[in-house]
């Protein structure tokens, strides 16, 4: 289930960007009286599984189920329907409009992929809001939950003021690494023993935490441990814990929070310890033995429990500003992620995925909050690589329009031709490139 939940959420939301940037296409070509042939959400290559002709367009679904398309009548695209270009221009065609009118029939597309990015994030901050923990509230510091953490200079209780310029306010462990690799932090300064202390980061670091650490963090927050729950049976059980105890040592070892005693007693499997806990004010010795995987069968408080949480609501007015600035800032990391590698700090192998890639970022349930994320996140990135001027694709077509209108000289139709095979060509060949590496990472534990 879990599987099929994932391949849903990638279809549907696909789906949705899909439609919506052919969408950008159609309605400028129809407003400019240029006959539109087909709307197809996906491809349909020999049949499709759904059509109905409504006046000169074909709409559809094809059985490919990943892209779409609108084919507008002369116009040179991934068809490659010569037939038609090789007669004279007619007056419905793309070929026959301005080119200012062509211009605003091709950036239709990526303008509705933007603004379709920037009202999901709206939205998404209307209805949920923005949800977060002060940093300043996680009195207990970190904990670190990898070795790379402590080899970058972490420890355990450090309290992270800064990471290069940029003030660690809500604590984020994501945000510490998107710092290293996206803004080139060369150094971030913790809270360590009551004394602040500035650490540096080698560039290294930067290609580490792209390959090794797409979705891991290098700590976690450090919070007190309280028993929440006993399940029935469990050794916990057996062994007298009850809810609202706090266990502060497993065989001597302190264990002041949570993930310490996390640690500790996974260490024990199917082996008798002795605890001290703490219960109400008084302290209890106890032994107990986890089962052959370390588990002890309670359920610990949560940290919103010990930690304030932040909630920002947004109005209906004050979201959509609020979603053009998310959008903004996750579009402006995206080409600082870009200039990385332009500069070699990050390898393209690493930051390079295919579909594969996508579903993967969707969660095994189904989040809605989660689902609108990632499609405002697509949506931005579908806009962002369309406009690249790359024949076959919207910015293509744009970079030629703009010498047509620069130099009043318009490219050849054969020209056009073989510019969009080349780029539909090396679009493929990316396609296999970035699915191949997808398929050696699975096999590699990735």
């Amino acid at each position: 289930m879990g599987v099929l939940s994932i391949v849903l959420q990638l279809i549907l939301s696909l789906s949705i960007l899909v439609v919506l940037h052919e969408c950008g296409h159609f309605f400028p070509a129809k407003w400019f009286k240029t006959r539109v042939e087909k709307f197809y959400l996906f491809f349909n290559p020999y049949f499709s599984l759904f059509k109905i002709q409504k006046g000169e367009t074909e709409y559809g679904i094809g059985w490919v189920p990943f892209g779409g398309y609108v084919k507008i009548s002369g116009m040179i695209d991934e068809s490659m329907d010569t037939e038609q270009m090789a007669g004279e221009p007619q007056p419905w065609e793309f070929r026959s409009k301005p080119a200012w009118q062509r211009l605003i029939i091709m950036v239709g597309g990526v303008l509705v992929n933007f603004v379709l990015g920037f009202l999901i994030f709206a939205g998404m901050l209307w209805h949920w809001g923005e949800s977060y923990i002060p940093s300043i509230n996680v009195t207990d510091g970190i904990f670190i939950t990898d070795s790379l953490g402590y080899e970058i200079g972490l420890q355990n209780g450090d309290k992270i003021i800064q990471v290069g310029d940029v003030p660690f306010e809500k604590f984020n462990p994501g945000a510490f690494n998107m710092g290293i690799i996206i803004n080139d932090a060369r150094s971030y300064v913790v809270e360590r023993n009551g004394e602040q202390v500035i650490l540096p980061i080698g560039e290294q670091y930067t290609k580490i935490l792209t390959k090794k650490y797409k979705k891991k963090t290098l700590f976690t927050a450090r919070f007190p441990q309280k028993v929440y729950q006993v399940n029935d049976e469990s050794p916990a059980f057996t062994a007298g814990l009850q809810v609202d105890d706090a266990v502060v040592q497993v065989n001597s070892i302190a264990t002041p929070s949570f993930k310490e005693f996390a640690t500790e007693i996974k260490k024990y499997k199917s082996e008798t310890v002795s605890i001290l806990v703490k219960r109400d004010d008084q302290l209890v010795t106890m032994n107990i033995t986890p089962d052959a995987q370390g588990i002890i069968g309670m359920q610990s408080a949560p940290m919103a429990d010990f930690y304030d949480i932040t909630n920002v609501k947004y109005g209906f007015l004050e979201s959509f500003p609020a979603g053009v600035n998310k959008g903004v800032g996750f579009l402006k990391d995206q080409l600082k992620a870009f200039g990385q590698i332009a500069d070699d700090r990050i390898d393209a192998t690493d930051s390079l995925g295919s579909i594969v890639s996508i579903a993967r970022m969707f969660d095994s349930g189904w989040d809605w909050h989660r689902f609108w994320q990632i499609t405002a996140m697509l949506s931005i990135l579908l806009g962002f690589f369309n406009i690249l001027p790359i024949p076959a694709l919207d910015g293509g077509y744009v970079m030629f329009l703009l010498y047509e209108i620069i130099s009043g000289r318009k490219p050849s139709d054969k020209f056009m031709e073989y510019a969009t095979l080349f780029g539909f060509i090396l679009m493929i060949c990316l396609m296999i490139f970035a699915l191949g590496l997808d398929v050696t990472n699975i096999f590699n534990g990735n």
